[in-house]
């Protein structure tokens, strides 16, 4: 009986050392991308999540953060080599490197945030960015004092088109006279962290006269939030709710529940009810929305509030059409 438990103790340790998971283990894992996962943005949501997965259901997650675009196929078959019953994809950046893992390893879940890949192992999950931003957008519009208003995207892509187009389209909502800045801070993954790039863009829009601006571009936005703050104007964050970085300052946040999105699929696969397929969350699901709390209370008014809530119905019944980029 002895020698029994020995050898049981042994092989449990063989399998500890070696990283592999037995069968009946659930090892969720998430693979962050460029910017890091305090970037307190759209990484940081999605750590935020995993970390809301783990302190309800007590199972810790494996990690990894993307450096370099090398890292990321190699991170995704490193996790399912170990045994990971699901893995998180963080952005559309890893699309081939979820589309390479996922044939190699096909009984391995996998879920890509921001990006479609149609395999029978993959579940893509998308949000309606452009709903949430013609809400922001309407609140920059009916805020500002000198009827120009400023966006400010991370690297020069489709799906930062998309947070632009229905920004642009909100504040011509809200007014038709308004006049709207854009700029991109780049076309590499560089343009995710660069604060002080968003904080020069942030100061030539408020040298034009805005006096509201947006930005969707990661870490980046730090830079423009502060360059908000220095120059007396107001900002908006995006996908996590960043209004307590500079209360006052932030007339709001466009939030994207990254950190839902992550939470439920390790839910979900270790619930054994996670599907392959594509989920698409926009306002209706509640996967995009704005942040009104005791940061911003100051800044964002009730009848503000009030006219983007009767926005949001419309938008919801089909009543206001927003347009997505992406299907243009």
């Amino acid at each position: 009986m002895i020698k029994q438990f020995k050898i049981a103790v042994l092989a449990a340790a063989a399998v500890a050392v070696s990283g592999v998971a037995t069968a009946d283990e659930f090892i969720p894992a998430i693979v962050f991308d460029m910017g890091g996962k305090f970037d307190k943005s759209f990484n940081e949501a999605a750590y935020n999540g995993a970390e809301e997965f783990k302190k309800s259901s007590g199972i810790d997650y494996l990690e990894f953060e993307v450096t370099q675009v090398s890292q990321r196929e190699q991170a995704l078959k490193r996790m399912a080599k170990k045994g990971a019953s699901v893995i998180v994809a963080m952005g559309f950046a890893q699309a081939s490197a979820v589309e390479k893992a996922a044939k190699a390893y096909p009984n391995t879940k996998f879920t890509i945030i921001d990006m479609v890949v149609d395999l029978p192992n993959v579940q893509s999950i998308v949000f309606k960015e452009q709903e949430g931003s013609f809400l922001v957008g309407m609140a920059a519009a009916l805020s500002s004092k000198t009827g120009k208003v400023g966006f400010v995207g991370g690297m020069d892509i489709p799906l930062i088109r998309k947070f632009a187009l229905g920004y642009v389209e909100g504040a011509k909502y809200a007014n038709p006279k308004a006049e709207v800045f854009q700029n991109m801070t780049g076309t590499t993954p560089a343009a995710w962290n660069d604060p002080t790039k968003g904080g020069e863009l942030a100061r030539s829009q408020f040298d034009r006269g805005a006096d509201v601006v947006y930005a969707a571009a990661g870490g980046t936005g730090i830079g423009v939030y502060q360059a908000a703050k220095d120059a007396g104007k107001l900002a908006i964050g995006v996908d996590s709710n960043q209004n307590y970085l500079h209360p006052g300052v932030m007339l709001t946040s466009m939030t994207k529940r990254v950190d839902v999105a992550v939470r439920e699929t390790f839910a979900t696969a270790k619930a054994g009810t996670w599907k392959a397929g594509i989920r698409v969350l926009g306002l209706k699901e509640g996967g995009v929305g704005y942040a009104v709390d005791q940061y911003n209370s100051s800044v964002l008014t009730k009848e503000v509030i009030a006219k983007l809530e009767a926005a949001r119905a419309d938008i919801i019944s089909g009543k206001i059409a927003v347009t997505d980029y992406m299907s243009k």
